[in-house]
């Protein structure tokens, strides 16, 4: 297997002068340009005092400057930690300490939210939206990023030597509050998802739509690290994108590959297939068999028109697909694909080509998967995996570790599902109370509970998802619930709840009711709610 940043390497080589990375309406850089603002971050890394495998984090909004500071961190050695920039500012604080980071790359912005007094091991940190120094502790630090200039940079001298077992990244799973989980991904694990989706989905150079967060390990996989190793022209839209802003984008890019969520793809139905479906045209010829199958063809290409004709496959990922979503896709004939995967597995678990997906199917192992079931094709049971795919721990977290592995070294997903005798996995629901938003955001109930716990009005809680929505179950503090007597003043004192601890919460995991409850929740022994009476 090749080292993936000697495919990138080979990139640089053989077509220095096409754009790379490139904001969509903005900036743009050619391979060699990528290769030359490397060759400065890794003067400036080294002036500085910084070795391999220390830790940088990155916190700002996707970008192309974004993307190449990971790959200045990432070619030289050290172990970079992406974050998500819509935590609140002490989360983020929080998860840089737990990293032992010793730079900081982000946006002035959020610069502005943190302090150094908050983040005593960092040495400096630099803006990602341009070239500057935001802060330093030494003159050391300003001196060697004044002296980082490189210019002339030949093409056939760039080489990048990285130990293809160490650390490549830490990708946090957990949010910001109790034991953060940093899954540690190896060079070693990223070059085999890299060399997977090279042989199996595609591999030349080609343009893509990045529009996932770069800080989540699928965004980060998927939308960037594989397709700048081969040799792929990027564009990144900088913020989630409105199904507006995505077809104007997919009109004028033409992408060949769309890498999204569930999310996304419910946006793209709601607003042009379901439509189109549900007219009284196509309600009319729906019983006319060969009038029908043309109307559904015509309506594919004009949905693949909207993605700028050229779209080869459309790969969904990050939670699951409404099925109702999902059979309209495979009426029209869209080339969809639905993988599985979690960050662990950096991130593929499985997936397929659109010929040879199974609908309601995540695709096929690429690797190991195991069903921990008496009868794995029809009783559901832990889905289990083992491959060079999967991450080495969770940092300063042995005891996470240790969990998550069977007795013989099996990764344990937490999800459940079942396989069929071709090798097609079917997820049949979550083990962990882990909600995924449409998104691909991971949410933690606990997370939730715990602010609603700082509510003088709040004396127990659960968190739960209906249809979509973040609900927040409420037992009140004693003597509040029997005077309210007005259902209007009931849906009051339930959204003051809602809106004050929806002001501490990341927008992600926003909480979309509250309801209250007459009587204490049933817990077990150890004193933890039954969350499964509650669903």
């Amino acid at each position: 297997m090749k080292h993936y940043l000697k495919k990138f390497e080979d990139q640089i080589h053989q077509r220095p002068n096409q754009p790379a990375l490139c904001d969509y309406m903005g900036a743009s850089y050619t391979y060699l340009d990528v290769a030359t603002l490397i060759e400065q971050y890794h003067r400036f890394f080294k002036a500085a005092g910084i070795e391999k495998g220390d830790k940088i984090a990155i916190c700002a909004r996707n970008s192309a400057r974004w993307a190449i500071q990971f790959l200045a961190v990432n070619t030289y050695g050290a172990i970079i930690v992406p974050i998500l920039p819509n935590y609140l500012a002490p989360g983020i604080a929080q998860l840089i300490r737990h990293s032992d980071s010793v730079l900081l790359l982000t946006d002035p912005e959020l610069w502005n939210q943190l302090s150094n007094e908050s983040l005593p091991q960092i040495r400096g940190v630099v803006s990602v939206k341009e070239e500057k120094l935001l802060w330093s502790e030494s003159d050391q630090i300003v001196d060697a990023w004044n002296q980082r200039e490189v210019t002339d940079l030949k093409p056939s001298k760039v080489s990048y030597q990285v130990d293809f077992h160490s650390v490549a990244i830490i990708n946090y799973t957990s949010g910001t509050s109790g034991d953060p989980k940093g899954v540690m991904l190896t060079y070693g694990a990223m070059s085999d998802v890299v060399e997977y989706c090279q042989e199996h989905i595609y591999n030349g150079p080609e343009t893509i739509i990045s529009m996932l967060p770069l800080a989540h390990i699928y965004g980060l996989a998927m939308e960037f690290i594989y397709p700048c190793c081969t040799g792929f022209t990027i564009y990144f839209l900088g913020k989630a994108p409105s199904p507006s802003l995505l077809m104007k984008s997919m009109q004028e890019i033409r992408p060949y590959l769309v890498i999204t969520v569930p999310l996304i793809m419910e946006k793209i139905h709601a607003n042009w297939i379901r439509p189109h479906l549900s007219s009284r045209p196509a309600k009319a010829i729906s019983t006319v068999p060969y009038v029908r199958l043309s109307y559904y063809k015509t309506l594919g290409k004009k949905v693949m028109d909207l993605f700028g004709g050229r779209v080869n496959t459309i790969i969904i990922g990050g939670a699951p697909l409404s099925w109702k979503v999902e059979s309209d896709l495979k009426k029209i004939g869209l080339p969809y694909v639905v993988g599985y995967g979690l960050t662990e597995g950096c991130p593929l678990l499985s997936i397929e080509t659109p010929l040879g997906f199974a609908p309601g199917s995540c695709g096929k192992p690429i690797h190991e998967i195991r069903i921990d079931s008496s009868d794995p094709e029809r009783v559901p049971g832990e889905i289990q995996s083992r491959g060079p795919n999967l991450f080495v721990g969770y940092y300063k977290n042995p005891e996470a570790d240790a969990a998550a592995h069977t007795a013989d070294g099996w990764f344990r997903t937490g999800d459940l599902g079942v396989m069929d005798i071709e090798g097609n996995l079917f997820i049949r629901g979550r083990i962990k109370s882990l909600i995924l938003s449409a998104s691909g955001q991971n949410i933690y109930p606990e997370e939730i509970e715990q602010e609603l716990s700082v509510h003088p009005m709040v004396e127990d809680s659960l968190v739960l998802e209906r249809g979509g929505k973040i609900i927040a179950l409420v037992y009140p503090k004693s003597g509040v619930a029997p005077h309210i007597e007005k259902e209007e003043d009931l849906n009051a004192f339930c959204e003051g709840i809602r809106d004050a601890t929806n002001k501490l919460l990341p927008a992600f995991s926003q909480i979309f009711r509250v309801e209250l409850v007459d009587v204490p929740f049933e817990r077990t022994a150890k004193g933890t709610i039954k969350r499964h009476l509650y669903q």
